[in-house]
Formats: C-alpha cells, sequence, structure tokens
C-alpha cells in the first residue's frame, strides 16, 4: 500500500532527541525550545515565535490575546479544519463563513466585507495547501474597519506571499508541526507567530498558565503568580528537539516534496488539458510550498469512484474538510454569510494524493499511471 502520509524522518531526530531527554529540563521552554523559536524568530523576522503543543493551541491563544467574549463575531472560511473555528467559538464568538474562490480555495477577498459588522472582532485566513489568501485586499479591509487579521497558516511553512512569509502579514500567525505538515515535532505541535510586539508579554504569560512566571526567570518580579487568563501551551522540549533536528533538513525536505509536487503537475497535465481533472493554481504573487497536491474532479459520486479504484490499486488518496457550516456543531455556533458558490462544490470534487518526504518517483509514476487508466 502507498501510504497517504509518513512523518517526515531525517535520522538527526535521535541524537537531539536523546539529547533532550539527558537535560535537566524536558518539560516546556527548555534548550530545544528555546533554538527553534530564535530560529523561527530570525526566519520570519517576526516579534516572537513561541513554540505550543499544537497549532489548535496557538489558535486558542490568539483568540485570548484579543479578547474573544461573547457576541463578537469572527469571518472565516467554512472550508477549513474544526481548529480554526472552534479556538474562537469556546470563547463564546458567532463563527461567520464565507465562500471560498474555486481556484485556490481560499477565503474570497470580495466576499468578507459583506459579512462585516458592528460585532466583527477578527478575519481567521486560511492559507490552504500552503497557497496565501490575498492579503493586500484583506489587511486594507483590517484597516478600514478596524479588526484583526489571524493568519491559520497551518499547512504554510517555507510559503510566501510577495516574498513576505505566511504567518508574518497580519497580526498573529500560526503553524502545525502536526505529522501530516512539512517538518512535525513528533506527530503535534504548533506555534504562535506575534507580529504586534504589544501582545508579546501577554501572550507568554497566557502560555504558561496565566501566571508571569517568565518575568520572574528573567529577574523582573520577586516572585511569580496568577495575573491573567491562561492554559498549560508549552510544547515539551523532547518534542521540540525532534522539530529541531527536522529544521536543520528543511531545505533538503522541501525540495524533496516539491520534485514529487512537480512530477504529479507534469504527469497529470494532459488530463487536465481535456478537461477531466483540475490541477492546483498557485498565483503569480504566491509560492507554492508543496505541502499538498490535490486534484478536483467532476463531482462527488466521480470522487468517491476514483479514491474506490485507487484503493484497489494499493494507493491511499483521501478527500479533505467537509464544510464547517455544514455540520452539526457549525449550524450551532456559526452561520454562513452570502451564497455558498464555491465552498460545498469544490469540496466535493478534491481528492489528496499521497506527498511525503522521501515518497520513491517510481510510486509517484505510478500514481500517475493509474489516475490516467481511470479515465481511460
Amino acid at each position: 500500500m502507498i501510504h497517504f502520509n509518513k512523518p517526515p524522518y531525517t535520522s538527526l531526530e535521535k541524537k537531539f532527541v536523546n539529547e533532550a531527554m539527558q537535560n535537566v529540563t524536558i518539560s516546556g521552554d527548555g534548550p530545544f525550545t528555546n533554538k527553534c523559536e530564535k530560529w523561527f524568530e530570525k526566519e520570519l523576522q517576526c516579534e516572537k515565535a513561541l513554540l505550543t503543543p499544537s497549532c489548535t493551541h496557538a489558535l486558542e491563544m490568539m483568540a485570548i490575546l484579543i479578547d474573544i467574549k461573547e457576541g463578537d463575531e469572527v469571518i472565516m472560511p467554512s472550508y477549513t479544519f474544526v481548529s480554526t473555528a472552534n479556538a474562537f467559538a469556546i470563547r463564546g464568538a458567532k463563527i461567520v463563513f464565507v465562500d471560498i474562490k474555486a481556484d485556490t480555495l481560499n477565503i474570497d477577498e470580495d466576499k468578507i466585507e459583506d459579512a462585516i459588522s458592528d460585532k466583527t472582532k477578527a478575519i481567521v485566513v486560511v492559507h490552504y495547501a500552503g497557497v496565501s489568501c490575498n492579503m493586500d485586499k484583506i489587511m486594507t479591509l483590517s484597516d478600514k474597519y478596524d479588526i484583526f487579521v489571524l493568519e491559520d497558516a497551518a499547512q504554510g511553512v517555507k510559503s510566501y506571499y510577495k516574498e513576505k512569509p505566511l504567518g508574518t502579514i497580519g497580526h498573529f500567525g500560526a503553524f502545525s508541526f502536526h505529522e501530516t505538515k512539512n517538518i512535525t515535532s513528533a506527530g503535534e505541535g504548533g506555534l504562535l507567530i506575534i507580529n504586534d510586539k504589544r501582545f508579546t508579554q501577554r501572550a507568554e504569560i497566557i502560555r504558561e498558565k496565566g501566571t508571569n512566571r517568565k518575568l520572574f526567570f528573567r529577574g523582573l518580579v520577586d516572585k511569580y503568580s496568577w495575573v491573567d487568563l491562561g492554559s498549560s501551551y508549552l510544547l515539551n522540549d523532547v518534542s521540540a528537539a525532534y522539530l529541531w533536528a527536522q529544521i536543520q533538513m528543511i531545505d533538503n525536505i522541501q525540495v524533496d516534496r516539491l520534485n514529487t509536487w512537480n512530477r504529479y503537475e507534469k504527469g497529470l497535465k494532459q488530463l487536465s488539458s481535456k478537461g477531466f481533472i483540475t490541477l492546483p493554481t498557485v498565483p503569480s504573487d504566491c509560492t507554492n510550498n508543496a505541502h499538498m497536491f490535490y486534484i478536483k474532479v467532476r463531482d462527488l459520486e466521480e470522487r468517491e469512484s476514483l479514491i474506490k479504484y485507487l484503493k484497489q490499486n494499493d494507493i491511499n488518496a483521501v478527500f479533505h474538510y467537509v464544510p464547517l457550516h455544514t455540520a452539526p456543531a457549525g449550524k450551532i455556533f456559526g452561520k454562513f454569510e452570502g451564497i455558498d458558490e464555491f465552498t460545498t462544490t469544490e469540496s466535493e470534487r478534491l481528492v489528496r494524493l499521497p506527498l511525503y518526504y522521501g515518497l520513491d518517483k517510481e510510486k509517484v509514476e505510478y500514481i500517475i499511471q493509474k489516475i490516467k487508466s481511470f479515465y481511460e
């Protein structure tokens, strides 16, 4: 069976994980956590980068940082993972879903303004497949209405919009290091990116269970105590050591994934030109970090048939999100603003193909041939 995903492994992980396990500190904010955070701050040129146990936790921290309360509204696409909405719904916000664009599957920036009300606190953009939303137009709306822009860049490591790293354009950003992402921290992990220095100190307090423990260790207070809302949002240092190994090899990982992505695009271009499938779109002002390769087929029935056919040929291809506004909780905690022109129809067409670090060229060619034979 050709698996849909295999977590990236480079062989450096054993060295750093073993070192971490022998350190005095293996809980949060240990030596490897500090190394990773400093690397991301330099790489992203952001105010602050804080490792978290998951991207979900980073999103939850955003909701606390901007003081989401009962009755606030948060705008986002319905075509996203449940964590994007949950982080704000659990604090009482009403989720306002808007339609996506058919080409990139990102939020339609031209439909956001109609969803803005006097209750709108934030716009959450999701950079689907690591391809950026139109951030210029979205930041213009942010300035016009004085609302926060939060980037769910879970899939956006090493991806850029007009040469600016994803996650660094809005007020906050979040990365995921889940095992399906380009780099991982041993299964789960995330990063909160802070681009407005006004929020740095409070973020550290929220991350430390609402205490000013960081200030205590810096000698700025003589004891630490509970001073704000918070939770346990620290990534353990063993997981950070695993991530540090991946960071050392990130360029190799990216080249490998891009080679696979390009093979898919080249091999399936003929089917696309004949109108059988649609290939991914990467706008000229965006970069492709090869997080995902998907094709879009005619409809839901054809998707089910193709996935079944590939499985019969030992290929594990999968579909992706079921739109949140159609889910039971989505109907309770959210509403869809405007017309669902593309969110449902495009989601029903999408098939994700296997893509991971170390996927053999021969297996990629086999997958391409089986997709071609399905349409023959």
